[in-house]
């Protein structure tokens, strides 16, 4: 590493009360079969049987289909990138630190005709985890993720295109070609902590891993860390935000999280 000195959906079946006429077929939700109730009428209706049978053949396709149960022999349709939170988060170390990397799965293309988001990864200590993430949020669709933890502070992710901040980049942007941290900083520093970030950085440093520049930023008040690289046609930017108690008890947990940031 070189150092170059200068930041459920889901959905309940209720159980039907209703009487059975004499005639009516029962289908059960197992995953293994599909059992039938019938009168002895029915049984009686040798003539019909055929046609009852094509009706829980036909209710069991349903039951397999709509409400995902498996069964041999019925084809499973994936349904491609998954929308909302999926887990990313790893089981703690021996230090009892979790390591949150970007689920491929995930969808979030942020815009019809961008490349899938290429992953990221960052370690928090157990006791993090992740929030819900609202469009009225400042940063608005461009934030993937949000985590926090009520004693420590908040984390949040935007991935933004670099078309906004630049006239034309290859599709592997770096962060060095948008620009240098001053105007990384000025740029986005305000749609992180909401106000202008003249005056409020304390530090900046420039850290590369891996061939990929990472500028770092340290702001307050209030207290902020921001990691900013690129890669795809994109900029990531990674912050921290805490108030002064949770500062002054886990700054030094809070710098190792800003420092974790990396593109996967």
């Amino acid at each position: 590493m070189g150092t170059i000195g200068f930041t459920n959906f889901g959905f309940s079946l209720k159980p039907n009360k209703q009487k059975l006429p004499a005639h009516s077929v029962v289908a059960s939700c197992s995953p293994d079969r599909v059992s039938t109730t019938k009168t002895d009428a029915d049984l009686e209706e040798s003539g019909n049987l055929g046609r009852r049978n094509a009706i829980v053949s036909g209710v069991s396709l349903v039951s397999l289909s709509v409400l995902g149960f498996p069964k041999e022999g019925v084809a499973v349709v994936n349904q491609g990138l998954l929308a909302g939170r999926i887990p990313g988060l790893s089981e703690p170390n021996e230090e009892g630190w979790r390591t949150y990397r970007r689920p491929d799965e995930k969808s979030g293309g942020h815009g019809v005709g961008w490349s899938p988001i290429i992953p990221y990864a960052f370690s928090v200590p157990d006791g993090w985890e992740e929030t819900p993430v609202s469009i009225a949020d400042l940063g608005g669709t461009e934030i993937d993720l949000r985590f926090s933890n009520p004693s420590e502070g908040r984390i949040s992710v935007v991935v933004a295109p670099v078309l906004r901040f630049a006239d034309y980049l290859e599709d592997d942007a770096r962060i060095e070609k948008i620009g240098p941290p001053e105007k990384v900083i000025n740029a986005f520093g305000p749609e992180v902590i909401g106000q202008n970030v003249e005056g409020k950085v304390m530090n900046s440093q420039v850290k590369e891993y891996s061939g990929r520049k990472y500028y770092q930023f340290e702001l307050e008040p209030p207290h902020c860390l921001i990691t900013a690289t690129a890669a795809g046609n994109r900029l990531y930017l990674f912050s921290i935000l805490a108030n002064g108690l949770q500062w002054k008890r886990h700054n030094q947990e809070l710098k190792k999280i800003a420092d974790s940031f990396r593109i996967a």
